[in-house]
């Protein structure tokens, strides 16, 4: 699997395959659910560093994954973001509940 997860104090690290689409959208969802319900995760942070490809479906990631944490005040935040990802989170609204860290 291209994708990588790795649990930080209480952030969840999605760093984020070459390309996101409905392929990898899945596991990506399936993977980080199940690390939202064991590990009790309060925070999810996007790494865009390899990305070079989005589709709807990567909106529907992040979307899915702010509801599963925003009801218990965790953030979700995207970092490693670059012109063509920032412009998919910015036309998409993303950027409203998506924290960009420079």
């Amino acid at each position: 699997m291209e994708e990588e997860f790795k649990v930080i104090d209480n952030y969840l690290m999605i760093r984020m395959p070459d390309e996101i689409d409905h392929h990898h959208s899945v596991s990506i969802s399936k993977t980080a659910d199940k690390y939202i319900l064991d590990e009790q995760i309060g925070n999810v942070v996007f790494d865009f560093e390899r990305t070079t490809f989005m589709d709807s479906s990567g909106i529907g990631i992040i979307v899915g994954r702010y509801k599963k944490i925003s009801c218990f005040g965790g953030k979700v935040y995207a970092i490693h973001v670059d012109n063509r990802i920032r412009r998919i989170l910015l036309l998409s609204g993303l950027h409203h509940i998506v924290e960009i860290m420079e």
